[in-house]
């Protein structure tokens, strides 16, 4: 146990958790995303699919448990790794180094905080009800939970919109280095994979930013309504 807490404090072994849990919470983000597109295919579509994740019952609870704590480790490496990189750089470089690093790398820990705080905010509004408890007392003609509508509900609010495109925009942002990051961390960062690598994390992250975007501004342009 000693030599295996060893490695995970060690810079290696903090990327390299960082890295493991990045991909699960990226293959989550895009199951959601895939999930919250049915919302263009009708209420039905889109309550049937909600349904259907609800009847799990203890193994949806159990997925959602991993994936909290899949989220926590996360977290906890990102800070790690940020606080050794500090520590190994005590003073700022004399000359800028914005000059070769990515807008996307030189905030993906304020991006990531950000991000965090809108989880925490997005599971207070439409999965707990905390914010707004109506939304689950709202059912469709077949008495299922009415999650078409909650949407639907949700995002006429201007400024939940619109916060939440903000925090799709910064998703990108943090995905966009990250999975440029995961490539280098393997050891797939060579001049020969280089190129490609770089316009990978950047492309999935423009699909991402519109499928999730997508949602709240058909909302406010009324082609869902």
């Amino acid at each position: 146990m000693k030599q295996i807490a060893h490695w995970y404090l060690s810079s290696i072994g903090a990327k390299l958790v960082m890295a493991v849990t990045g991909v699960l919470l990226f293959g989550f983000v895009l199951g959601h995303m895939t999930g919250n597109l049915l919302m263009f295919a009708g209420p039905d579509a889109m309550n049937a699919y909600a349904h259907f994740l609800q009847e799990k019952g203890m193994l949806l609870l159990a997925v959602r448990a991993g994936l909290l704590a899949i989220f926590a480790v996360h977290i906890a490496s990102a800070i790690r790794v940020h606080r050794q990189n500090r520590a190994a750089r005590p003073e700022p470089y004399a000359v800028s180094s914005y000059l070769v690093t990515t807008y996307a790398a030189r905030t993906i820990f304020v991006s990531g905080l950000i991000v965090l705080a809108f989880v925490i905010y997005h599971l207070l509004h439409y999965t707990l009800g905390v914010t707004n408890p109506e939304f689950l007392r709202m059912l469709d003609p077949q008495g299922r939970r009415d999650v078409y509508g909650m949407v639907i509900t949700g995002f006429t609010n201007r400024a939940v919109a619109l916060s939440y495109i903000v925090a799709m925009l910064l998703l990108s942002s943090h995905l966009s280095h990250g999975l440029t990051s995961l490539f280098q961390t393997l050891g797939l960062h060579g001049p020969k994979f280089k190129p490609l690598v770089n316009k990978v994390g950047p492309a999935v992250a423009i699909v991402i930013f519109i499928g999730f975007a997508s949602i709240p501004l058909a909302v406010l342009s009324g082609r869902l309504n």
